[in-house]
């Protein structure tokens, strides 16, 4: 009599076990903190890499217009960039300390999100005096650089300096973008779809280039869910 019992019982036994791990999933699924990047505006950043003319903004920084020359002499500009997410820097083709290295980890971020159209690169010359487009065209070829997805630039100092300074915050030193100013970073900035901050990165540490493109994953992810 038991057995037949457990026979009948057995059908209904199994709906709740599959119940049971739907309704755990689900609940999980509910209490779990939803991974999202941190939106950086000037008071979230320290305080040494922010303008103090932009110290009392606390929300809604964006990354400002910008009108670049690429390494095909094309002019580049924000709307090269609606809708997607990029990675910024600041290099100089002569340099031979910490951009190499710079410039082979952006080309591993290429390499990563080579066939994903949203997701592009954008470097900017901190001597655009020195690297002319001829220059950039041959830096480009000689470090793979894909057209399409990365745009290694130039254009006027000034306009280059401020949007480093005003825009990405990635230097502490000050200056007015004259002859005698020069910035040199190793910062990798993350940018989303709305030009918007949502990360800093160590462009020469490997680590943090692979946290650069799990964040970048992430940041895709809560794209999905709006």
């Amino acid at each position: 009599m038991n057995l037949n019992f457990f026979k009948k019982s057995f059908p209904l036994l199994i709906v709740m076990a599959v119940f049971s791990v739907f309704m755990v999933f689900v609940i999980y699924s509910i209490l779990k903190p939803q991974e999202r990047l941190p939106i950086y505006n000037p008071a979230d950043v320290n305080p040494r890499l922010v303008d103090k003319s932009l110290f009392h903004i606390t929300k809604d920084h964006k990354i400002a217009d910008f009108s670049l020359l690429n390494q095909n002499g094309i002019t580049v500009t924000e709307k090269d960039y609606e809708d997607k997410i990029y990675v910024a820097d600041f290099f100089f083709t002569r340099c031979q300390t910490i951009c190499p290295i710079m410039t082979n980890n952006m080309a591993k971020v290429q390499q990563e999100f080579m066939n994903d159209s949203t997701v592009m690169m954008l470097s900017h010359s901190v001597t655009p005096v020195m690297d002319s487009v001829p220059v950039l065209r041959e830096y480009a070829d000689h470090k793979n650089v894909i057209d399409s997805k990365w745009n290694v630039t130039t254009g006027d100092k000034k306009h280059i300096y401020e949007l480093a300074r005003k825009s990405y915050f990635a230097v502490v030193d000050e200056g007015d973008g004259g002859d005698q100013d020069f910035i040199h970073t190793e910062n990798f900035i993350l940018v989303d779809k709305k030009r918007q901050i949502r990360g800093y990165y160590d462009g020469t540490n490997s680590d943090q280039i692979q946290q650069l493109i799990l964040d970048i994953k992430v940041l895709q992810e809560e794209y999905k869910k709006k």
